[in-house]
């Protein structure tokens, strides 16, 4: 029989059976789709050596006038700016003690710290950096005393407790929160309690790396609210730590989601970097200045700084979660609207709550729980003015959506929804694989982002099994196709003021994407584990048994760094649609010569019977890029035996 050739269409289709979809692939990872045909992604390398503590979920890109290139990085524990790979903590710092309000008491051969300060508002976790101690009298010296601690356990709304350590660095830690030098034990002459001069600045609490859904006992922090009320999730703390934040010339605006609003004024920063301080306490910044917020924006257009979901000028320090106001132009100290200047406030009136607000080049899009506005410019006296585009929508979370272009596309509840002038539901060909294996309790964790250079938009997602993001789906926008994987990336920032994209992962790092071949995660990389699998085929007309005697293999190996790249072509067949595979062999794919035409493996000699077959390709080896062509196969006609 004549060979036939193995032409498959783009992206990956799970909404029906395999055998229904012959013709089409049906399983991946760690694939793209370029031209209708499947490649390896790119690889990844380390942005920087140094590590940052937390569960990175913002970033932001900007230069400042005198050309450094910094990067905002936001965390559940920390706000940093990294300059040259370096991380700078700028969090905020929320009260500083007067001197002698702290005390400390040490138990003989136990590195645990009792620190006294009443009304101390920490949580566990909490970051606290002490000055002005004196020794306690022996191994606890002021230079142990003198440092940055993350709270260990709160005892009481007076106490708390640290464990001393040697002294250390930011740079000294280990990617889990926990700093790396040795603890150090008290001695039975540790009887001080650290001097009349002690002051301790407590940075703002952190927030959760984890949902914590529902309300009732148990939720919340101890004490909350009266007795026998059911605790409700609003404290800052006690929420999924999400930050907003946006550049204003060189200086920087940073929001923790229902909580405070920062400034970091690049001016004043030196090294070490000043840390960032409330917009309320700014010099000449005015009594209505908002102090909380779901969002802070700086609007491109205009220069208007926009705060959503904050409070009234007229109730500062009461959230109204609909609520939008916006400062005089260029200028984030006015905020009272006057006849005057440009400030005022917009209110939504659908939905509970906004959940984010998106930039595009015509308008910002603001989206509530369940209904979506358009936010634009008109110029004075109303300054800004907004319309519903539609009532009928949901959304995942405050960072599922993305704009690129023209277009804005989000995950909703079981859907995918895109915006270009209307909103649309986004047709999805793997709908069903990504919703029936979601942890529902952690959407909130939902990632979008873009990778321009290959027209994806990826969502990064927690799975039913897990509480932290571990796979990913991709919609090509290009060529209207769907494919997904396993990664763990809990925040994305496109190539642009950068060569690459750089994504955040749980491990404390900072990675190049679309960087070489290979996993860059580990010293030396390690290889990078892709596959494609199709769907079922019939061979012949599928009513009788058919031998698939030969497959001629058709792949490229451009922009491999292995003198020997390869990949395994695995070939699967069955007798009736709804059983096991049978019989399988797999062939490697070798590239033997590149000059003056790559070369590679030339036939693959097999025999194997069935009425159908799957053709899976995959590679593990490290240095190796493939993409694959137009394979053919072989069969011979066989009878019913």
């Amino acid at each position: 029989m004549p060979l036939q050739k193995l032409q498959f269409r783009p992206g990956v289709n799970r909404e029906t059976t395999s055998y229904t979809n012959e013709g089409g692939w049906f399983d991946c990872d760690k694939v793209r789709f370029r031209f209708g045909t499947p490649e390896k992604i790119g690889g990844w390398e380390k942005y920087s050596g140094k590590s940052f503590l937390g569960t990175c979920r913002a970033l932001h890109p900007f230069v400042a006038l005198a050309g450094e290139s910094y990067l905002g990085v936001g965390t559940h524990l920390k706000y940093y700016i990294n300059e040259g790979g370096g991380y700078n903590d700028i969090t905020p710092i929320r009260a500083t003690t007067s001197a002698g309000d702290v005390t400390f008491a040490a138990t003989n051969e136990s590195s645990t710290l009792t620190v006294t300060d009443s009304n101390h508002g920490a949580l566990a976790g909490d970051f606290v950096t002490f000055s002005g101690a004196a020794s306690l009298g022996g191994n606890i010296t002021a230079a142990v005393l003198n440092q940055e601690y993350q709270i260990s356990r709160i005892e009481n709304d007076n106490t708390y407790e640290i464990v001393a350590r040697e002294v250390a660095s930011l740079n000294d830690i280990t990617v889990d929160g926990a700093y790396t030098p040795t603890a150090v034990l008290a001695n039975s002459s540790d009887t001080g309690n650290g001097g009349s001069s002690v002051v301790g600045a407590y940075q703002i609490q952190r927030g959760l790396d984890t949902t914590v859904a529902g309300a009732g006992w148990g939720a919340g922090t101890w004490s909350r609210g009266a007795w026998g009320s059911a605790a409700s999730l609003t404290a800052v703390g006690d929420i999924l730590r999400i930050w907003s934040h946006d550049n204003f010339g060189e200086d920087l605006i940073i929001n923790v989601r229902d909580g405070g609003i920062y400034y970091w004024d690049k001016s004043t920063s030196s090294q070490p970097f000043a840390r960032a301080v409330e917009l309320k306490d700014l010099a000449g910044a005015d009594t209505t200045t908002p102090t909380i917020a779901k969002q802070v924006m700086i609007s491109d257009r205009d220069r208007h700084f926009i705060v959503f979901g904050c409070d009234a000028q007229d109730n500062i320090g009461v959230q109204d979660p609909l609520l939008i106001r916006f400062s005089d132009q260029e200028n984030p100290l006015v905020w009272s609207a006057e006849a005057t200047n440009t400030a005022g406030d917009l209110r939504i009136g659908t939905g509970s709550e906004i959940i984010t607000a998106l930039e595009t080049r015509q308008q910002i899009l603001v989206f509530t729980d369940k209904s979506l506005h358009a936010m634009q410019y008109l110029g004075p006296p109303f300054t800004f003015g907004i319309s519903m585009i539609s009532e009928n929508i949901t959304i995942a979370s405050p960072l599922s959506a993305i704009a690129v272009d023209d277009m804005v596309m989000w995950m909703g509840e079981q859907e995918f929804y895109i915006y270009s002038g209307q909103v649309q539901r986004l047709p999805c060909s793997v709908r069903a694989y990504v919703f029936n294996d979601f942890n529902q309790d952690q959407a909130e964790k939902v990632t979008a982002a873009v990778n321009s250079s290959y027209s994806e938009i990826w969502w990064f997602y927690p799975s039913a099994g897990s509480d932290t993001i571990d796979k990913y789906v991709v919609y090509n926008y290009q060529e209207q196709v769907w494919y997904y994987g396993n990664m763990n990336r809990t925040a994305w920032i496109d190539r642009g003021i950068g060569q690459y994209p750089i994504a955040a992962s749980t491990d404390g790092y900072l990675y190049y994407h679309e960087f070489g071949t290979d996993d860059g995660s580990v010293n030396p990389p390690a290889a990078i584990s892709s596959y494609i699998e199709s769907s079922q085929m019939s061979m012949g007309a599928g009513d009788n048994f058919v031998f698939l005697s030969k497959l001629i293999p058709d792949v490229t190996f451009d922009g491999s760094t292995s003198p020997s790249p390869n990949v395994d072509f695995t070939l699967e067949t069955r007798r009736f649609p709804g059983t096991d595979y049978s019989q399988t062999t797999s062939s490697n794919v070798i590239r033997s010569s590149t000059v003056p035409v790559e070369q590679f493996t030339d036939q693959v000699r097999l025999r194997m019977r069935g009425r159908s077959f799957a053709l899976k390709i995959e590679s593990d080896n490290t240095g190796v890029e493939w993409r694959l062509g137009t394979p053919r196969v072989e069969l011979r006609p066989d009878g019913r035996r």
